[in-house]
C-alpha cells in the first residue's frame, strides 16, 4: 500500500513540480551557456566565482533563478526573466514596467555582484540570478510582445504535439537534438579570437536588440495552429545553439569585467 501511496505521490508532484515548468532555455539551454562562460573565465574571474559559489559551477547554478519562483517570497524577481513591447517599437522609449524587466534586472545584478561591500550571501544570490537572466536575454521570445505574453498564447504543433511558441524556443528545439549540455558545449561552432572579442564586444542592450530581431523573423515565419516539425527545426536549430554559444561567451566577458 505504501508502495502504491509513493508512486501515485510522485506522479502528481511530477505534474505539478514548478521547477519542471518550461519559462526560457530550460535545464539544458542555461547550463550549456554556463559551461560555455566557465570555459572563458580568466583565472581570476574564476577563482572569485568559485569562492562566491562554494565551488558550484555555472553550469550547477545557471537554473537557480527558475527554481526560486516556486517560493512566493521571490516573486518580485519574475518580471525580470523577459521584457515586452510592440513589434516596430523601441524599448527604449516605450514605458517601463514598474515591476521592472530583463534589462534593469541584469543591471542590478552586475551592480550588487560588482559591490564588494555587500555580503557574501547577497554576491552569490545575485550572480546566480545574473547568470540564468543572460541566459534568457538570448532566447528570442524573452524578448517578446505582451498580447500574447512571449508566444505563450501562440498556439502550435510540435511534431504533432500541442505547444506554444514560448515553449518551442524554450526547450523543444534544443532537446529535440537530443545532447546533453555538456555535448552541446563540446560541439559549439569554432570562431577565431577576432569573432570571439568582436561577439563579446557587444553590450547588453545590443543582446536585447539582437533577440528582438530574431523574435520578428520567428514570428514572420510562423503561423498560429501550424504543424512544426523537421522543417522548423532546420531553420532555426543552428539559430538557437548559436544564441547559447553567445549567450556564454557575453556572460564570461561579463563576469570577467565584474570581478
Amino acid at each position: 500500500m505504501t508502495f502504491k501511496i509513493n508512486l501515485v505521490f510522485l506522479a502528481i508532484f511530477t505534474v505539478i513540480n514548478p521547477s519542471q515548468a518550461s519559462d526560457d532555455w530550460g535545464v539544458t539551454g542555461h547550463r550549456t551557456i554556463g559551461a560555455i562562460a566557465q570555459q572563458y573565465l580568466d583565472p581570476e574571474t574564476a577563482a572569485q566565482v568559485a569562492e562566491l559559489l562554494d565551488g558550484a559551477s555555472l553550469a550547477f547554478v545557471s537554473t537557480y533563478a527558475d527554481e526560486i519562483r516556486s517560493d512566493d517570497q521571490y516573486d518580485r524577481f519574475d518580471p525580470w526573466h523577459y521584457v515586452s513591447f510592440p513589434f516596430g517599437g523601441d524599448y527604449h522609449t516605450h514605458p517601463k514596467s514598474d515591476k521592472g524587466d530583463i534589462i534593469q534586472g541584469i543591471e542590478k545584478c552586475k551592480e550588487i555582484v560588482r559591490d564588494k561591500n555587500k555580503t557574501k550571501q547577497e554576491r552569490a544570490f545575485y550572480l546566480k540570478l545574473l547568470v540564468h537572466f543572460v541566459g534568457d536575454l538570448h532566447q528570442p521570445l524573452h524578448v517578446g510582445i505582451q498580447e500574447d505574453r512571449g508566444g505563450n498564447r501562440f498556439y502550435v504543433k510540435w511534431f504533432g504535439d500541442n505547444t506554444n511558441l514560448h515553449s518551442v524556443w524554450d526547450t523543444k528545439i534544443i532537446e529535440g537534438y537530443n545532447m546533453s549540455y555538456t555535448e552541446l558545449v563540446q560541439n559549439q561552432d569554432r570562431l577565431t579570437a577576432e569573432q570571439i572579442q568582436e561577439i563579446q564586444r557587444s553590450s547588453v542592450t545590443d543582446w536585447m536588440d539582437e533577440s528582438r530581431a530574431l523574435c520578428e523573423d520567428v514570428y514572420s515565419h510562423t503561423e498560429a495552429e501550424e504543424k512544426l516539425s523537421y522543417e522548423y527545426s532546420y531553420r532555426y536549430l543552428h539559430v538557437a545553439r548559436g544564441r547559447l554559444q553567445k549567450g556564454g561567451l557575453r556572460l564570461a566577458a561579463l563576469l570577467n569585467e565584474l570581478l
